[in-house]
């Protein structure tokens, strides 16, 4: 047998909380994790609190150059949350509008730099806010409500602009969680963070972007009832 290691095709997750969290129980990159069994990867690089200048800084760091284009199948980029606070309230996490957009851009451009191709991207906004239950986490830690759910529709709207300016998947998850007057409360666990529910909408909408980027990658080794019982070595050569 060869010995050379096998190398699994690596799907993953940049973001800020939302995706540093999203192993927790019921979530949503859990359940993806799970359906990528024996087909890729599932790495999770969500740094809590970061916005998108920060997540610039340490991107080369996480996401480096493949040892092949096929390595990394696809990469979700998911800020915004922190980003969209409110300047005069929590102005260590802000980002402006507009430098938030260049820090977007500049993620894709990082990406492509490095063998990461737009098809292979995906980029999500930040969810609706319900800011009733954001100000009552927010006075519980001794602050303030430091972000409102009309400024975090202009981050979103932002990061759709920037996905359909360079060609990416985008999933608007700012919008979907509120079409048709859905009440969105029930998708977030204390107004900003998503909980089961939240998450279980979010895998639903993600997975067929994912899947169209794996679709055509085979199960790694065979399955069980291929191996021959007999000469299992020959079966087992990859």
């Amino acid at each position: 047998m060869s010995s050379c290691g096998i190398q699994w095709p690596q799907i993953i997750l940049f973001g800020d909380s939302i995706t540093q969290g999203s192993f927790d129980k019921g979530g949503w990159g859990g359940a993806i994790a799970n359906r990528l069994v024996r087909r890729c990867d599932l790495l999770n690089r969500g740094l809590s609190g970061y916005n998108t200048k920060w997540a610039l800084n340490v991107l080369p760091k996480i996401i480096t150059q493949p040892t092949n284009q096929a390595t990394i199948a696809a990469v979700a980029v998911f800020f915004g949350a922190n980003d969209s606070t409110l300047k005069d309230v929590n102005p260590v996490q802000h980002i402006p509008l507009t430098e938030y957009t260049e820090n977007l851009k500049r993620i894709i451009q990082y990406l492509k730099s490095i063998g990461v191709c737009e098809e292979k991207v995906i980029m999500i906004t930040p969810p609706p806010l319900d800011e009733s239950a954001w100000e009552k986490a927010c006075i519980t830690k001794g602050g303030k409500l430091d972000r409102c759910n009309s400024v975090t529709k202009q981050y979103a709207e932002a990061c759709v602009k920037v996905a359909t300016e360079y060609g990416t998947d985008v999933l608007d998850l700012w919008t979907l969680m509120q079409m048709e007057n859905r009440d969105f409360a029930s998708y977030l666990l204390d107004g900003l963070h998503l909980s089961e529910e939240g998450s279980k909408f979010l895998e639903t909408h993600l997975w067929p972007l994912l899947e169209k980027k794996i679709e055509r990658l085979p199960m790694i080794l065979p399955h069980w009832s291929n191996i021959d019982q007999l000469n299992p070595e020959a079966s087992l050569l990859v």
